[in-house]
């Protein structure tokens, strides 16, 4: 059965938008997903492609030639990608860096960013861990001092999406060290600044179509109208974006453990042992009849959250919760599905090794799972 069908968040304009992202989905990524997974790295012309049908920044007010609709669209590309195994830099680039420029930009930076970026001419790219500073964004040493009309930027990134193909990206930095986190502030690097490079396109386990990348700032002006919004604010505009992109992760997890439990089913129908399929064991329908349980639960409690923040009523903790959970369920039940497989679930022709290996980073980034309870924890 399709996920999305009898989907409580469903309505007309989602059901057209969602079969506008399904085509684009399958021609672009379906379509090439071996040479993706072979490149490690999605093609360029996907970006201009997917924003031409509107499938970027959706939540882009209409006044910067966005079609202002709210984050249940997000949702829906990030449904579409995770059920055919595609990690491709969507998120960062439409759940988080637009939000940055539309919450704290400038109306310069707004006019001059967000068109470029709903069209996919400009990837944008958000660059927080540092080599010795993974989730304690508090400890990043990277540096922007104040200098005449602007600041000179210092320091190493890693591990960043979209590093290879941004066009311009969010630094976080400090801009008065001696502050801690009241000292951290928001700039955007463009592609041609001097002194901003890119080290090595990292070779990851998993999530092939998601590029990623070093990035080096050494001594990189940074001109003032390139502070997103208010000098030693970043940090606190940090906490209160968090929560979308953690409702991010565990909408593309679901929707990929979806995947998996739809491949070991069909699997399982078809691979025979001792004379009749896996399936009619009884072990094996029951199996699958708990992971079935499970992911309607997924369902239901996904579409409850993204309701409530739509409704703006989603709280940190709350957000943390669906990035836990979801991201964990993925991992089992992607886990489960590929012992239906076999020795053919090891097999890189199969989609099952690439969902099983996508998976296991989900528990890692955004905030690993650990740091997802310790938010929770302190909130009871």
């Amino acid at each position: 059965m399709d996920f999305a069908l009898n989907r409580t968040s469903a309505d007309e304009n989602l059901v057209m938008f969602r079969d506008t992202v399904r085509r684009i989905v399958d021609e672009q990524l379906v379509a090439r997903r071996a040479e993706i997974e072979r490149n490690n790295i999605v093609h360029r012309e996907f970006w201009t492609v997917a924003g031409a049908a509107g499938m970027l920044c959706p939540g882009v007010p209409e006044a910067y030639g966005g079609l202002g609709l709210d984050f249940r669209f997000n949702a829906v590309v990030l449904e579409e990608r995770g059920y055919v195994g595609s990690w491709v830099g969507t998120a960062i680039h439409s759940d988080i860096v637009a939000d940055y420029i539309i919450h704290y930009g400038s109306e310069v930076q707004k006019q001059r960013f967000l068109p470029k970026m709903i069209s996919g001419e400009w990837v944008g790219a958000i660059a927080m861990t540092e080599p010795d500073t993974g989730s304690d964004l508090k400890a990043v040493r990277t540096t922007a001092e104040r200098v005449d009309n602007g600041y000179r930027l210092n320091g190493a990134k890693t591990f960043i999406t979209n590093g290879i193909h941004a066009d311009f990206v969010l630094v976080v930095a400090k801009t008065d060290p001696a502050m801690g986190a009241k000292g951290i502030s928001l700039l955007i690097v463009e592609r041609d600044f001097a002194g901003f490079e890119r080290g090595r396109h990292l070779d990851k386990v998993g999530l092939h179509s998601s590029d990623t990348a070093e990035l080096f700032f050494r001594d990189v002006f940074v001109p003032a109208e390139n502070l997103i919004g208010e000098e030693g604010q970043g940090f606190a505009y940090l906490m209160k974006q968090l929560p979308q992109e953690r409702l991010s992760i565990a909408v593309e997890g679901q929707a990929a453990a979806q995947r998996a439990f739809d491949e070991a089913v069909a699997y399982s129908k078809e691979r025979k042992a001792f004379g009749k399929t896996v399936f009619d064991f009884q072990n094996t329908r029951f199996q699958l009849a708990r992971m079935a349980t499970k992911l309607q639960v997924g369902w239901a409690h996904l579409d409850w959250t993204v309701n409530r923040h739509v409704a703006g009523k989603l709280t940190a903790e709350e957000a943390s919760a669906a990035k836990l959970w979801h991201s964990e369920l993925q991992g089992e039940i992607t886990d489960q599905a590929l012992q239906f497989f076999g020795g053919a679930g090891f097999m890189n022709e199969y989609l099952i090794a690439q969902l099983y290996r996508d998976a296991r980073v989900t528990r890692i980034y955004g905030g690993t799972s650990e740091i997802m309870c310790e938010v929770i924890g302190r909130s009871l």
